[in-house]
Protein backbone atom coordinates (compact mmCIF):
# COMPACT_ATOMS: atom_id res chain seq x y z
CA UNK A 1 0.00 0.00 0.00
CA UNK A 2 1.19 3.23 -0.85
CA UNK A 3 -0.02 6.23 1.54
CA UNK A 4 -1.62 9.22 0.25
CA UNK A 5 -0.98 13.06 1.02
CA UNK A 6 -4.61 13.64 1.97
CA UNK A 7 -5.98 12.47 5.07
CA UNK A 8 -9.88 11.98 5.83
CA UNK A 9 -11.13 13.45 9.06
CA UNK A 10 -14.07 12.17 10.55
CA UNK A 11 -15.92 14.42 12.96
CA UNK A 12 -19.29 13.93 15.41
CA UNK A 13 -22.04 16.12 15.37
CA UNK A 14 -22.06 15.12 19.67
CA UNK A 15 -19.01 17.05 20.23
CA UNK A 16 -16.56 14.16 20.22
CA UNK A 17 -13.06 14.67 19.04
CA UNK A 18 -12.31 14.50 15.10
CA UNK A 19 -9.77 11.70 14.02
CA UNK A 20 -7.65 12.00 11.19
CA UNK A 21 -7.68 9.08 9.25
CA UNK A 22 -5.03 8.21 6.56
CA UNK A 23 -5.64 7.08 3.10
CA UNK A 24 -3.93 4.64 1.09
CA UNK A 25 -3.59 4.15 -2.64
CA UNK A 26 -3.28 0.76 -4.44
CA UNK A 27 -1.62 0.19 -7.86
CA UNK A 28 -4.99 0.49 -9.49
CA UNK A 29 -8.60 1.07 -7.79
CA UNK A 30 -10.52 3.30 -5.44
CA UNK A 31 -8.64 4.51 -2.76
CA UNK A 32 -9.18 3.19 0.98
CA UNK A 33 -9.82 4.69 4.25
CA UNK A 34 -7.99 3.19 7.12
CA UNK A 35 -10.02 2.81 10.07
CA UNK A 36 -8.20 0.05 11.92
CA UNK A 37 -7.46 2.56 15.19
CA UNK A 38 -11.30 3.74 14.89
CA UNK A 39 -12.52 1.61 17.99
CA UNK A 40 -9.76 2.22 19.52
CA UNK A 41 -9.85 5.73 19.88
CA UNK A 42 -13.58 6.68 19.42
CA UNK A 43 -14.92 3.65 20.84
CA UNK A 44 -17.14 3.17 17.64
CA UNK A 45 -17.62 0.20 15.07
CA UNK A 46 -18.20 0.70 11.01
CA UNK A 47 -21.45 -0.67 10.37
CA UNK A 48 -21.77 -2.26 6.77
CA UNK A 49 -23.49 -5.17 5.92
CA UNK A 50 -22.48 -7.48 3.16
CA UNK A 51 -19.36 -5.54 3.05
CA UNK A 52 -19.78 -3.59 -0.18
CA UNK A 53 -17.73 -0.87 0.84
CA UNK A 54 -14.77 -2.48 2.82
CA UNK A 55 -11.61 -3.86 1.98
CA UNK A 56 -10.78 -6.75 4.36
CA UNK A 57 -7.42 -7.08 2.91
CA UNK A 58 -4.72 -5.90 0.39
CA UNK A 59 -3.72 -8.15 -2.34
CA UNK A 60 -1.95 -8.55 -5.56
CA UNK A 61 -3.38 -11.28 -7.03
CA UNK A 62 -7.08 -10.76 -8.85
CA UNK A 63 -8.38 -6.86 -10.25
CA UNK A 64 -11.68 -6.08 -11.23
CA UNK A 65 -13.43 -3.11 -12.82
CA UNK A 66 -16.86 -3.46 -12.75
CA UNK A 67 -17.61 0.03 -14.48
CA UNK A 68 -15.46 -0.92 -17.71
CA UNK A 69 -15.85 -5.10 -17.73
CA UNK A 70 -11.94 -5.63 -16.97
CA UNK A 71 -10.49 -8.45 -15.25
CA UNK A 72 -7.18 -9.11 -14.86
CA UNK A 73 -5.09 -12.22 -13.29
CA UNK A 74 -1.72 -10.58 -11.60
CA UNK A 75 -2.24 -7.80 -13.98
CA UNK A 76 -3.02 -9.77 -17.25
CA UNK A 77 -6.41 -8.96 -18.79
CA UNK A 78 -8.46 -12.44 -18.60
CA UNK A 79 -9.20 -12.05 -22.71
CA UNK A 80 -5.65 -12.74 -23.22
CA UNK A 81 -4.93 -15.25 -21.13
CA UNK A 82 -7.99 -17.32 -21.76
CA UNK A 83 -6.83 -17.09 -25.79
CA UNK A 84 -3.20 -17.67 -25.43
CA UNK A 85 -2.74 -19.73 -22.18
CA UNK A 86 -3.93 -22.95 -20.67
CA UNK A 87 -5.23 -23.99 -17.24
CA UNK A 88 -2.05 -24.62 -16.01
CA UNK A 89 -0.18 -21.84 -16.93
CA UNK A 90 -3.13 -20.04 -15.21
CA UNK A 91 -2.29 -21.64 -12.27
CA UNK A 92 1.15 -21.07 -12.18
CA UNK A 93 0.72 -17.16 -12.85
CA UNK A 94 -2.06 -16.89 -9.79
CA UNK A 95 0.31 -18.93 -7.41
CA UNK A 96 3.56 -17.15 -8.39
CA UNK A 97 2.54 -14.07 -10.16
CA UNK A 98 3.78 -14.21 -13.66
CA UNK A 99 3.60 -16.77 -16.09
CA UNK A 100 5.92 -19.74 -16.95
CA UNK A 101 8.78 -19.83 -19.22
CA UNK A 102 8.92 -23.30 -21.42
CA UNK A 103 11.41 -24.92 -18.73
CA UNK A 104 8.92 -23.90 -15.85
CA UNK A 105 5.60 -24.95 -17.46
CA UNK A 106 7.08 -28.45 -17.78
CA UNK A 107 8.46 -28.51 -14.57
CA UNK A 108 4.75 -27.52 -13.07
CA UNK A 109 2.89 -30.06 -15.26
CA UNK A 110 5.53 -32.67 -14.19
CA UNK A 111 4.99 -31.74 -10.49
CA UNK A 112 1.08 -31.67 -10.80
CA UNK A 113 0.50 -35.44 -13.01
CA UNK A 114 2.96 -36.44 -10.18
CA UNK A 115 0.00 -36.07 -7.13
CA UNK A 116 -3.33 -36.37 -9.33
CA UNK A 117 -4.03 -40.07 -7.50
CA UNK A 118 -6.32 -39.94 -4.75
CA UNK A 119 -5.76 -42.60 -1.44
CA UNK A 120 -7.51 -45.88 -2.53
CA UNK A 121 -9.29 -45.39 0.86
CA UNK A 122 -11.41 -42.51 -0.38
CA UNK A 123 -13.35 -44.90 -2.73
CA UNK A 124 -14.88 -46.22 0.33
CA UNK A 125 -15.22 -43.15 1.85
CA UNK A 126 -17.66 -42.30 -1.29
CA UNK A 127 -19.50 -45.31 -0.32
CA UNK A 128 -20.53 -44.05 3.21
CA UNK A 129 -22.90 -41.19 0.82
CA UNK A 130 -26.24 -41.95 -0.94
CA UNK A 131 -25.81 -42.29 -4.45
CA UNK A 132 -28.52 -39.09 -5.37
CA UNK A 133 -26.25 -36.86 -3.10
CA UNK A 134 -25.86 -33.81 -4.48
CA UNK A 135 -22.29 -33.48 -5.34
CA UNK A 136 -21.38 -30.80 -3.05
CA UNK A 137 -22.08 -32.53 -0.50
CA UNK A 138 -19.40 -35.12 -1.42
CA UNK A 139 -17.11 -32.86 -2.52
CA UNK A 140 -17.29 -30.68 0.59
CA UNK A 141 -16.35 -34.05 2.76
CA UNK A 142 -14.04 -35.43 0.08
CA UNK A 143 -12.02 -32.47 0.61
CA UNK A 144 -11.94 -31.78 4.14
CA UNK A 145 -11.07 -35.52 4.17
CA UNK A 146 -7.65 -34.95 2.43
CA UNK A 147 -6.35 -33.42 5.91
CA UNK A 148 -6.82 -37.33 6.99
CA UNK A 149 -4.61 -38.49 4.62
CA UNK A 150 -2.26 -35.89 4.13
CA UNK A 151 -1.01 -35.13 7.53
CA UNK A 152 3.03 -34.12 6.37
CA UNK A 153 1.48 -30.68 4.56
CA UNK A 154 -1.44 -29.46 6.93
CA UNK A 155 0.56 -27.00 9.09
CA UNK A 156 -0.41 -23.67 7.02
CA UNK A 157 2.17 -21.41 8.66
CA UNK A 158 4.73 -23.98 7.11
CA UNK A 159 5.75 -22.20 3.29
CA UNK A 160 6.74 -25.81 2.17
CA UNK A 161 3.34 -27.66 3.87
CA UNK A 162 1.58 -24.75 1.94
CA UNK A 163 3.23 -25.42 -1.63
CA UNK A 164 2.86 -28.89 -1.22
CA UNK A 165 -0.98 -28.93 -0.59
CA UNK A 166 -1.46 -26.44 -3.29
CA UNK A 167 -0.19 -29.09 -5.57
CA UNK A 168 -2.11 -31.50 -4.15
CA UNK A 169 -5.18 -29.70 -3.97
CA UNK A 170 -4.86 -28.59 -7.81
CA UNK A 171 -3.98 -32.22 -9.13
CA UNK A 172 -6.65 -34.17 -6.98
CA UNK A 173 -9.42 -31.94 -7.16
CA UNK A 174 -10.32 -33.29 -11.19
CA UNK A 175 -10.10 -36.84 -9.69
CA UNK A 176 -12.46 -36.16 -6.57
CA UNK A 177 -14.94 -34.18 -8.91
CA UNK A 178 -14.74 -37.05 -11.63
CA UNK A 179 -15.08 -40.32 -8.98
CA UNK A 180 -17.90 -38.42 -7.70
CA UNK A 181 -20.19 -38.04 -10.87
CA UNK A 182 -19.22 -42.30 -11.52
CA UNK A 183 -20.29 -42.52 -8.15
CA UNK A 184 -23.71 -41.07 -8.67
CA UNK A 185 -24.19 -43.03 -11.92
CA UNK A 186 -23.21 -46.05 -11.01
CA UNK A 187 -19.92 -46.47 -13.19
CA UNK A 188 -16.50 -47.60 -12.15
CA UNK A 189 -13.96 -44.85 -11.01
CA UNK A 190 -10.90 -44.24 -14.28
CA UNK A 191 -7.84 -43.66 -12.93
CA UNK A 192 -5.99 -40.30 -13.54
CA UNK A 193 -3.49 -40.39 -17.62
CA UNK A 194 -0.52 -38.20 -16.84
CA UNK A 195 0.52 -38.39 -19.96
CA UNK A 196 -2.73 -36.09 -21.25
CA UNK A 197 -3.18 -32.63 -20.19
CA UNK A 198 -5.23 -31.64 -17.11
CA UNK A 199 -8.26 -31.15 -19.07
CA UNK A 200 -8.23 -33.88 -21.48
CA UNK A 201 -7.40 -36.36 -17.98
CA UNK A 202 -10.42 -34.72 -16.16
CA UNK A 203 -12.96 -35.46 -19.12
CA UNK A 204 -11.49 -39.16 -19.74
CA UNK A 205 -11.73 -39.38 -16.25
CA UNK A 206 -15.31 -38.01 -16.19
CA UNK A 207 -16.78 -39.46 -19.86
CA UNK A 208 -14.36 -42.79 -19.77
CA UNK A 209 -15.42 -46.65 -19.33
CA UNK A 210 -12.87 -49.24 -19.19
CA UNK A 211 -15.21 -50.98 -22.13
CA UNK A 212 -13.62 -48.24 -24.94
CA UNK A 213 -10.53 -45.69 -24.41
CA UNK A 214 -12.17 -42.30 -24.44
CA UNK A 215 -10.61 -39.96 -27.31
CA UNK A 216 -11.05 -36.89 -26.06
CA UNK A 217 -12.25 -34.00 -28.16
CA UNK A 218 -10.40 -31.06 -28.81
CA UNK A 219 -12.96 -28.48 -29.31
CA UNK A 220 -14.72 -29.70 -26.16
CA UNK A 221 -11.35 -29.91 -24.18
CA UNK A 222 -10.38 -26.39 -25.18
CA UNK A 223 -14.09 -25.27 -23.92
CA UNK A 224 -13.45 -26.97 -20.83
CA UNK A 225 -10.26 -25.83 -19.78
CA UNK A 226 -11.52 -21.97 -21.04
CA UNK A 227 -14.55 -22.87 -18.31
CA UNK A 228 -11.60 -23.94 -15.50
CA UNK A 229 -9.90 -20.44 -16.83
CA UNK A 230 -12.57 -18.15 -16.66
CA UNK A 231 -13.64 -19.34 -12.86
CA UNK A 232 -10.23 -19.40 -11.50
CA UNK A 233 -10.26 -16.49 -9.34
CA UNK A 234 -12.80 -13.32 -9.00
CA UNK A 235 -10.93 -10.93 -6.45
CA UNK A 236 -12.59 -11.20 -2.76
CA UNK A 237 -16.32 -12.85 -3.48
CA UNK A 238 -17.47 -14.58 -0.65
CA UNK A 239 -16.20 -18.14 -1.13
CA UNK A 240 -12.56 -16.39 -1.22
CA UNK A 241 -13.34 -14.65 1.58
CA UNK A 242 -14.44 -17.66 3.71
CA UNK A 243 -11.31 -19.31 2.86
CA UNK A 244 -9.32 -16.54 4.08
CA UNK A 245 -11.21 -15.89 6.84
CA UNK A 246 -11.47 -20.10 7.82
CA UNK A 247 -7.45 -19.76 7.20
CA UNK A 248 -6.90 -16.98 9.36
CA UNK A 249 -7.52 -19.42 12.38
CA UNK A 250 -4.57 -21.36 11.31
CA UNK A 251 -6.50 -24.49 10.35
CA UNK A 252 -5.11 -26.43 7.75
CA UNK A 253 -5.74 -26.16 4.15
CA UNK A 254 -7.38 -28.93 3.02
CA UNK A 255 -10.20 -27.52 5.80
CA UNK A 256 -9.91 -24.04 4.30
CA UNK A 257 -10.48 -24.86 1.14
CA UNK A 258 -13.50 -27.08 2.03
CA UNK A 259 -15.10 -24.41 3.75
CA UNK A 260 -14.56 -22.42 0.04
CA UNK A 261 -16.16 -25.65 -1.71
CA UNK A 262 -19.44 -25.08 1.04
CA UNK A 263 -19.91 -21.46 0.15
CA UNK A 264 -19.82 -21.67 -3.04
CA UNK A 265 -22.49 -24.04 -3.55
CA UNK A 266 -25.17 -21.11 -2.66
CA UNK A 267 -27.30 -20.49 -5.66
CA UNK A 268 -26.43 -16.77 -5.32
CA UNK A 269 -22.17 -17.65 -5.59
CA UNK A 270 -21.42 -20.81 -7.70
CA UNK A 271 -24.88 -22.09 -7.75
CA UNK A 272 -25.76 -19.69 -10.33
CA UNK A 273 -25.20 -21.92 -14.11
CA UNK A 274 -26.94 -24.51 -12.09
CA UNK A 275 -29.61 -22.19 -10.80
CA UNK A 276 -29.29 -20.68 -15.03
CA UNK A 277 -30.37 -24.06 -16.69
CA UNK A 278 -33.27 -25.11 -14.08
CA UNK A 279 -34.87 -21.56 -15.28
CA UNK A 280 -34.33 -22.75 -18.87
CA UNK A 281 -35.91 -25.99 -18.45
CA UNK A 282 -38.74 -24.19 -16.59
CA UNK A 283 -39.62 -22.45 -19.38
CA UNK A 284 -39.29 -25.36 -21.42
CA UNK A 285 -41.62 -26.60 -19.42
CA UNK A 286 -44.05 -23.86 -20.44
CA UNK A 287 -43.99 -24.30 -24.07
CA UNK A 288 -39.88 -23.29 -25.12
CA UNK A 289 -39.71 -20.66 -27.52
CA UNK A 290 -43.09 -19.94 -28.15
CA UNK A 291 -43.24 -18.63 -24.22
CA UNK A 292 -40.35 -16.71 -24.05
CA UNK A 293 -42.22 -13.55 -24.55
CA UNK A 294 -44.73 -14.69 -21.66
CA UNK A 295 -41.83 -14.90 -19.21
CA UNK A 296 -39.95 -11.88 -20.50
CA UNK A 297 -43.03 -9.96 -19.29
CA UNK A 298 -42.77 -11.64 -15.99
CA UNK A 299 -39.69 -10.69 -15.22
CA UNK A 300 -40.41 -7.46 -15.71
CA UNK A 301 -43.17 -7.55 -13.49
CA UNK A 302 -41.52 -7.02 -10.12
CA UNK A 303 -44.76 -8.32 -8.19
CA UNK A 304 -44.38 -11.60 -10.36
CA UNK A 305 -41.51 -13.00 -8.42
CA UNK A 306 -40.06 -14.39 -11.22
CA UNK A 307 -36.39 -14.05 -11.75
CA UNK A 308 -34.17 -13.77 -14.98
CA UNK A 309 -31.03 -16.21 -13.91
CA UNK A 310 -27.37 -15.88 -15.83
CA UNK A 311 -28.12 -12.09 -16.53
CA UNK A 312 -26.37 -9.37 -15.00
CA UNK A 313 -23.75 -9.64 -12.15
CA UNK A 314 -22.99 -7.67 -8.41
CA UNK A 315 -19.77 -6.73 -9.72
CA UNK A 316 -19.85 -5.91 -13.39
CA UNK A 317 -22.08 -2.87 -14.58
CA UNK A 318 -21.21 -3.73 -18.13
CA UNK A 319 -20.68 -6.67 -19.79
CA UNK A 320 -19.10 -9.71 -17.93
CA UNK A 321 -15.71 -10.21 -19.68
CA UNK A 322 -15.42 -13.60 -19.03
CA UNK A 323 -19.32 -13.91 -20.84
CA UNK A 324 -17.44 -12.47 -24.27
CA UNK A 325 -15.00 -15.40 -23.88
CA UNK A 326 -17.85 -17.58 -23.32
CA UNK A 327 -20.67 -16.98 -25.61
CA UNK A 328 -17.57 -17.90 -28.33
CA UNK A 329 -16.90 -20.63 -26.57
CA UNK A 330 -20.71 -21.49 -26.63
CA UNK A 331 -21.29 -21.27 -30.06
CA UNK A 332 -18.15 -22.86 -30.88
CA UNK A 333 -19.49 -26.11 -28.80
CA UNK A 334 -22.74 -26.18 -30.41
CA UNK A 335 -21.56 -26.06 -33.62
CA UNK A 336 -19.35 -28.79 -32.79
CA UNK A 337 -21.77 -31.00 -31.33
CA UNK A 338 -24.78 -30.26 -33.94
CA UNK A 339 -26.85 -29.16 -31.07
CA UNK A 340 -27.92 -25.49 -32.82
CA UNK A 341 -31.70 -26.91 -33.01
CA UNK A 342 -31.46 -28.53 -29.38
CA UNK A 343 -34.89 -27.09 -27.85
CA UNK A 344 -33.33 -26.21 -24.85
CA UNK A 345 -30.27 -24.55 -26.57
CA UNK A 346 -32.87 -22.16 -29.27
CA UNK A 347 -34.56 -21.43 -26.03
CA UNK A 348 -31.33 -20.05 -24.58
CA UNK A 349 -30.19 -18.47 -27.69
CA UNK A 350 -33.79 -16.53 -27.77
CA UNK A 351 -33.58 -15.38 -24.25
CA UNK A 352 -29.89 -14.22 -25.30
CA UNK A 353 -31.31 -12.21 -28.35
CA UNK A 354 -33.56 -10.72 -26.30
CA UNK A 355 -31.47 -9.62 -23.31
CA UNK A 356 -29.03 -8.34 -26.14
CA UNK A 357 -32.13 -6.01 -27.66
CA UNK A 358 -34.65 -5.00 -25.35
CA UNK A 359 -34.09 -1.74 -23.78
CA UNK A 360 -35.32 -2.54 -20.27
CA UNK A 361 -32.22 -5.38 -20.44
CA UNK A 362 -29.91 -3.24 -21.75
CA UNK A 363 -30.54 -0.19 -20.04
CA UNK A 364 -30.52 -1.93 -16.35
CA UNK A 365 -27.00 -3.43 -17.90
CA UNK A 366 -28.43 -7.04 -17.41
CA UNK A 367 -26.50 -8.65 -19.60
CA UNK A 368 -26.09 -12.36 -19.86
CA UNK A 369 -22.99 -13.29 -17.74
CA UNK A 370 -20.37 -15.99 -17.53
CA UNK A 371 -22.73 -18.31 -15.67
CA UNK A 372 -25.27 -18.39 -18.96
CA UNK A 373 -23.19 -19.05 -21.11
CA UNK A 374 -21.21 -21.82 -18.88
CA UNK A 375 -23.87 -23.56 -18.39
CA UNK A 376 -24.92 -24.10 -21.67
CA UNK A 377 -21.58 -25.79 -22.71
CA UNK A 378 -21.14 -28.17 -19.97
CA UNK A 379 -24.76 -29.15 -20.56
CA UNK A 380 -23.74 -29.17 -23.98
CA UNK A 381 -20.44 -31.76 -23.34
CA UNK A 382 -22.80 -34.14 -21.15
CA UNK A 383 -22.16 -32.98 -17.81
CA UNK A 384 -25.37 -32.95 -15.78
CA UNK A 385 -26.92 -29.71 -14.04
CA UNK A 386 -26.10 -31.33 -10.49
CA UNK A 387 -22.09 -31.03 -11.13
CA UNK A 388 -21.71 -27.37 -12.66
CA UNK A 389 -21.32 -26.20 -9.63
CA UNK A 390 -18.60 -29.05 -8.29
CA UNK A 391 -16.65 -27.97 -11.32
CA UNK A 392 -16.65 -24.29 -10.44
CA UNK A 393 -15.31 -25.37 -7.39
CA UNK A 394 -12.86 -27.32 -9.29
CA UNK A 395 -11.25 -24.01 -11.36
CA UNK A 396 -11.40 -21.99 -8.43
CA UNK A 397 -9.17 -23.75 -5.75
CA UNK A 398 -6.19 -22.17 -7.44
CA UNK A 399 -7.56 -19.29 -6.66
CA UNK A 400 -8.42 -20.11 -3.12
CA UNK A 401 -4.87 -21.18 -2.56
CA UNK A 402 -3.40 -18.37 -3.67
CA UNK A 403 -5.24 -15.90 -1.84
CA UNK A 404 -4.97 -17.91 1.34
CA UNK A 405 -1.27 -18.20 1.01
CA UNK A 406 -1.34 -14.68 0.41
CA UNK A 407 -2.48 -13.42 3.60
CA UNK A 408 -0.96 -16.15 5.83
CA UNK A 409 2.46 -14.14 4.22
CA UNK A 410 0.88 -11.09 5.03
CA UNK A 411 2.66 -9.60 8.02
CA UNK A 412 -0.63 -7.86 9.06
CA UNK A 413 -3.01 -10.78 8.78
CA UNK A 414 -4.82 -11.42 11.73
CA UNK A 415 -7.63 -14.06 12.38
CA UNK A 416 -11.10 -12.17 11.06
CA UNK A 417 -13.24 -11.23 14.22
CA UNK A 418 -16.19 -8.98 12.13
CA UNK A 419 -17.58 -6.61 15.00
CA UNK A 420 -21.78 -6.13 15.22
CA UNK A 421 -24.36 -3.43 15.82
CA UNK A 422 -26.40 -5.44 18.31
CA UNK A 423 -29.91 -4.95 18.51
CA UNK A 424 -30.94 -7.71 20.65
CA UNK A 425 -32.42 -7.43 24.58
CA UNK A 426 -30.34 -5.39 27.23
CA UNK A 427 -29.34 -7.39 30.54
CA UNK A 428 -31.85 -8.47 32.45
CA UNK A 429 -32.49 -11.13 35.34
CA UNK A 430 -33.92 -14.47 34.95
CA UNK A 431 -36.78 -15.37 36.32
CA UNK A 432 -38.04 -18.55 37.79
CA UNK A 433 -39.99 -20.81 35.55
CA UNK A 434 -43.19 -20.77 38.15
CA UNK A 435 -43.20 -17.11 37.51
CA UNK A 436 -43.04 -16.21 33.83
CA UNK A 437 -45.85 -15.58 32.19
Amino acid sequence: MTPSDVKATLSFSDGSPSMDLPIYKGSVGPDVIDIRKLYAQTGKFTYDPGFLSTASCQSAITYIDGDKGELLYRGYPIEQLAENCDFLETCYLLLNGELPNVTEKAKFVKTVNGHTMVNEQMQFFLRGFRRDAHPMAVLTGLVGGLSAFYHDSTDVQNPEHRAIAAIRLIAKMPTLVAMAYKYSIGQPYIYPRNDLSYTSNFMRMMFGTPCEEYVPNDVLVRAMDRIFILHADHEQNASTSTVRLCGSSGTNPFAAIAAGVACLWGPAHGGANEACLNMLEDIQKMGGVAKVGKFIEQVKDKNSGVRLMGFGHRVYKNYDPRAKLMRETCHEVLAEMGLQNDPLFKLAMELEKIALEDDYFVSRKLYPNVDFYSGIVQRAIGIPVSLFTAIFALARTVGWIAQLNEMIGDPEYKIGRPRQLFVGATARDVTPIAERA
